[in-house]
């Protein structure tokens, strides 16, 4: 069954003859003709009764053209749905994040970006990790990626944000200097670090960088973490976005050798991207997440 088949039985029914439909539909009669002749043989009933009258519908084309009707009605919603989402009055914006970011910056460019296009929905997918930031944007799931760089060469991304490693002591330990040094740290084996890929990177910047430490990685919630050096159980060593918010008594200090993350938007280069995404990206682009993130600190 063809759509041109569906135009042709409304048209002739709203007419009541095949020419006038021609015309309408900007066809030929025989063509008219021949898209109702196949369809009577496709569905094996006759729609039409012809006649010097024109063409009156069958008990069977009456039942069938209000089926053609519906038919129609969805193609021109589905056609307005997707012309919704190439202007910028609707649409929807689909952003994976890792749940740092997606809790503490995402939220604030949402609410500037829907004061500007409130017709546009944006919907977070809160991710465990930046690796599955990514595999949303692989399997279609999310148009836009906020994730840590390096990625792989499939990825267009561009740099919003630097996140500082900070080591999170508990609040009864007593530090002679204004620098921490990774012997003040050690003191409280095994020292948490975030699990994999944060603690990835970590790790290699601990085995190049830093005395030998203890250390742990099996704990999921950051807040988890915090919550333990602020008992004065552990030490800690995270992103500062990943433990915000940090108890008042807290002790926080630099890494004697610093260390960053690096935050990025990200889109697989080959995607096809609507234009309220495009708008999404060049509002990120543009806002200041520094200003925030002191803030929010």
């Amino acid at each position: 069954m063809k759509l041109s088949q569906l135009r042709a039985i409304v048209a002739v029914a709203d007419r009541g003859n095949f020419s006038e439909a021609a015309l309408e539909l900007q066809l030929s009669q025989p063509a008219i003709s021949h898209a109702i002749a196949t369809l009577e043989e496709e569905l094996g009933v006759p729609l039409f009764a012809r006649g010097r009258h024109g063409a009156v519908l069958t008990p069977a084309g009456e039942r069938i053209l209000y089926h053609a009707r519906q038919a129609m009605q969805h193609l021109k919603m589905m056609q307005h749905e997707a012309n919704l989402h190439k202007g910028l009055h609707g649409g929807h914006v689909r952003i994976a994040a890792f749940r740092s970011v997606a809790t503490h910056l995402l939220p604030k460019a949402i609410a500037q970006f829907h004061n500007q296009f409130p017709e546009i929905a944006v919907t977070i997918i809160e991710c465990a990790a930046f690796t599955d930031v990514e595999q949303c944007l692989h399997d279609g799931r999310a148009d836009i990626g906020i994730t840590c760089l390096p990625t792989g060469e499939e990825f267009e991304t561009w740099e919003i944000f630097r996140d500082e490693y900070i080591a999170l002591l508990p609040p009864d330990t007593k530090i002679s200097s204004p620098q921490i040094t990774w012997e003040d740290i050690a003191a409280y084996p095994p020292v948490l670090l975030p699990c994999t890929p944060c603690g990835r990177i970590l790790h290699n910047h601990l085995k190049t960088l830093a005395i030998p430490i203890h250390t742990a990685s099996d704990i999921q919630e950051d807040s988890t973490v915090v919550s333990m050096v602020n008992q004065g159980l552990r030490a800690a060593i995270m992103p500062r976005l990943a433990a915000v918010p940090i108890p008042p008594k807290v002790q926080v200090y630099s890494l004697p050798a610093p260390l960053e993350r690096v935050i990025a938007t990200a889109t697989l280069s080959n995607a096809l991207r609507v234009p309220a995404v495009f708008t999404f990206l060049e509002m990120l682009s543009k806002f200041d997440f520094y200003s925030l993130a002191k803030f929010t600190y």
